[in-house]
């Protein structure tokens, strides 16, 4: 499965953003589990978040409260919706499935005081 993320881009601190991820090939429901990551500047990549096809969900503790993952196998799509962004937030933000090796592009969220 391809997956691009996108909906990225500059908030203030405070602010929200949308993340997608939609599957340009492939389909998603073939994918168990799915999960967001998250890169930032000169750190590891980091799951956040992740949501199972029966729609269980899981969430680091720096954006539990905050982000809330979904997924509309319908739409071929999961979302990440995140609230309260911080500095910390600041990063390239991927998606793929738990365990995936391959990955796309991502989407760079920077977050502004």
């Amino acid at each position: 499965v391809q997956l691009q993320a996108s909906g990225g881009g500059l908030v203030q601190a405070g602010g929200f953003l949308r993340l997608s991820c939609r599957a340009a090939s492939g389909t998603i429901s073939d994918i168990f589990a799915m999960g967001w990551y998250r890169q930032a500047p000169g750190k590891t990549r980091e799951l956040v978040a992740s949501v199972t096809n029966a729609g269980a969900t899981a969430y680091a503790s720096s954006v539990k409260g905050r982000f809330t993952i979904s997924r509309d196998n319908a739409e071929n799509t999961v979302y990440l919706q995140m609230n309260s962004l911080n500095l910390e937030d600041t990063g390239i933000y991927f998606c793929n499935g738990l365990g995936g090796t391959v990955w796309g592009q991502g989407t760079q969220v920077t977050v502004s005081s």
